[in-house]
C-alpha cells in the first residue's frame, strides 16, 4: 500500500494529534499576545509588529519524514517532526528579539527544548532568525500533553529577505545558481548592517542623545550607507 494513503488512512489519530497542535499553537499565540501588551503597559512600546502562524500540511509532514528517512507514523511524527506548528514573530529591532525571548523564558509552565540562534550565528546562506522549540500545555478530556511548537523570531528586513529567499528556493527547487546565492548573502549582509544601524538610532533616540529632527536625518543617512554599500 502507498505510504502517503496509509499515512491518510490514519484518520482519527491523524486529526486528534493535530489537534492538538492547534491547540499548542494557539495557546502560545494568545500567550505571546498577551506578553506583548503587558511590555507596552510598562514601556509604552510593542515589540512585536505582527504574528504569524500554521500548521503544517500532511504532505509536508510526509515530505520531511521521508527526508528524515523516517518510518512514516504517528509516533515518529510527534517525535521526531519539531515544526508541525509553527509561530512567526516580526519584530522591529533586534534587541526586540531577544526581550522576547527572555519573557517566553520566564513562562513557569513552557519549557524550552531548544534555541538556535541564527542572528549571533548567521547561516552560511545568510539566513537570521531566532529559533525556539518550546513545549506547551494543552489540556484534553484525558488530561494533560505537552505539545512542541517551534516559535521563530526576526525583524521586518530578516523576514523580507528570508520570504524573497524562499521565493528563489521554491522557483530553483533548491538548487540555487552559485551566482544567485552570492547576490542572496550580500542582501543578508545589507539587511544585518541596516538592522544594527536602526537599533543603534533607537537607542539614541531613547537616550534623548538627538532631536527629531536630527534622528529622522541620521535614519535617512544609514539608508543610504546602506544603498551605496552595495
Amino acid at each position: 500500500m502507498n505510504e502517503v494513503v496509509h499515512f491518510n488512512q490514519m484518520k482519527i489519530q491523524l486529526d486528534k494529534t493535530l489537534l492538538l497542535y492547534n491547540a499548542a499553537m494557539d495557546e502560545m499565540v494568545t500567550r505571546i499576545q498577551i506578553l506583548n501588551r503587558e511590555f507596552k503597559i510598562e514601556n509604552n512600546y510593542s515589540p512585536i509588529e505582527h504574528i504569524s502562524s500554521r500548521i503544517k500540511s500532511v504532505e509536508s509532514i510526509y515530505k520531511k519524514m521521508k527526508k528524515y528517512n523516517l518510518e512514516v507514523s504517528l509516533d515518529n511524527m510527534v517525535k521526531h517532526i519539531e515544526d508541525i506548528a509553527g509561530i512567526r514573530i516580526v519584530c522591529k529591532f533586534t534587541s526586540d528579539i531577544y526581550a522576547l525571548v527572555e519573557l517566553i523564558e520566564k513562562q513557569h509552565d513552557i519549557q524550552i527544548l531548544q534555541h538556535k540562534d541564527y542572528i549571533k550565528n548567521q547561516k552560511p546562506s545568510g539566513y537570521q532568525s531566532y529559533h525556539l522549540i518550546v513545549s506547551v500545555p494543552v489540556s484534553l478530556k484525558e488530561g494533560c500533553i505537552n505539545t512542541k511548537v517551534e516559535i521563530q523570531i526576526r525583524t521586518i528586513a530578516m523576514d523580507f529577505w528570508a520570504s524573497i529567499e524562499h521565493k528563489i528556493r521554491y522557483k530553483y527547487e533548491k538548487d540555487i545558481p552559485p551566482h544567485v546565492q552570492r547576490e542572496l548573502k550580500e542582501c543578508a549582509d545589507i539587511v544585518k548592517f541596516l538592522d544594527q544601524k536602526m537599533l543603534s538610532l533607537n537607542e539614541e533616540v531613547k537616550q534623548g542623545q538627538s532631536e527629531p529632527e536630527d534622528s529622522m536625518d541620521n535614519m535617512i543617512t544609514a539608508l543610504k550607507d546602506v544603498i551605496q554599500n552595495q
